[in-house]
């Protein structure tokens, strides 16, 4: 069977393919090579990174992320790489290659772990249609928000932001608005949409009217710029929550406290 290939595939990105296929399928432990990410919904352009998934002999799997720097390290000229425990996901080998410049993510698991994924990679090379087998066994799911779990904690983060205002901390507090969007709005908005809850991620692209809601919510390292963004961060939030029909017990306590506390911070960076 042909393999699928994105029409939005760059050239760069197509023969540093062909190449790592090539030189991965030879080595005996490796059972098959398969492209996820911007590859799998073709949505590719001169900034993509690679996102391969290198399924491997269970029993040879240990040895083979032993071995991943060199395996990297013959599959182009690597500038660096190094393990995305940062990430959550200590598989994963992030490598830029170059010139020219390429960004590859190499995912290497023992086979049967192959079936559970976020998405469904399209596969490049096989043994014996193997990973093809494995994945036909599950569907890909791709951890959706939970309204409840934000509303658990959304009012401790708001006193949070606000105290690390009161104390003068405005790069943390600034800091931690990007966190708010990329686990909260970002993720919710998408769903609300119909998409996949990639926080941020293309977000001007796929949602242009919501980024644009989203721009208050970036702040200056200053304490009227930090607040301000504070209170559109509680307004959106309260916005989406109506809007979403999962059910959820609301922290109304934990709200008026958090609001309460939000106004006298406001009250003495008015003082000063």
């Amino acid at each position: 069977m042909p393999v699928r290939t994105p029409s939005t595939l760059p050239e760069p990105h197509r023969a540093f393919i062909k190449s790592a296929v090539d030189l991965l399928a030879a080595d005996l432990r490796i059972v098959g090579i398969a492209a996820a990410g911007s590859y799998a919904d073709n949505a590719m352009d001169e900034f993509s990174d690679l996102d391969l998934l290198v399924a491997v002999e269970p029993d040879r799997h240990a040895a083979v992320m032993e071995d991943r720097q060199r395996l990297a390290s013959e599959l182009g000229p690597l500038l660096a790489g190094f393990t995305g425990e940062h990430v959550g996901e200590p598989r994963v080998l992030i490598c830029l290659f170059g010139p020219p410049l390429l960004h590859v993510d190499l995912k290497f698991v023992a086979l049967p772990d192959a079936a559970k994924r976020v998405d469904d990679p399209v596969v490049l090379w096989e043994r014996d249609g193997r990973l093809t087998a494995v994945l036909s066994q599950s569907e890909a799911c791709y951890p959706c928000p939970d309204l409840q779990w934000v509303e658990d904690r959304f009012w401790v983060w708001i006193h949070y932001a606000a105290a690390k205002v009161g104390r003068g901390e405005f790069f943390e507090a600034a800091e931690f608005l990007s966190f708010l969007r990329s686990n909260v709005f970002g993720p919710l908005g998408k769903r609300q949409l119909g998409l996949r809850p990639t926080g941020v991620r293309r977000l001007e692209a796929v949602a242009p009217e919501f980024a644009s809601e989203l721009k208050g919510t970036v702040a200056g390292p200053e304490a009227g710029s930090i607040l301000a963004a504070i209170r559109v961060c509680v307004d959106l939030y309260r916005r989406m929550r109506s809007a979403d029909p999962a059910p959820i017990h609301p922290r109304t306590s934990a709200e008026t406290a958090a609001m309460e506390y939000m106004a006298e911070i406001e009250r003495r960076c008015e003082d000063r």
